[in-house]
């Protein structure tokens, strides 16, 4: 895995076409990284059209599901 950078989230930007947050790649693509993997406390983001990726730096609790006893409660 060739890691590109690190990049905050906060420099990311939402697509909603794609669902994912995204950043631009140099071969022209995005980086991607969906909100299921960054709930899963996923930090790299791929681009689909090379090699590259970068790590995603974002606070995981920032992403993650109440569990169904704190929906309760």
């Amino acid at each position: 895995m060739t890691l590109h950078d690190e990049v905050e989230i906060e420099d990311m930007d939402w697509n909603e076409e794609l669902m994912a947050f995204t950043y631009q790649c140099p071969c022209g693509d995005l980086f991607q990284i969906t909100m299921e993997e960054l709930t899963a406390g996923e930090e790299i983001a791929k681009c689909p059209s090379c090699s590259l990726f970068v790590r995603v730096i974002y606070d995981p609790q920032d992403f993650q599901q109440p569990t169904a006893v704190a929906a309760l409660a």
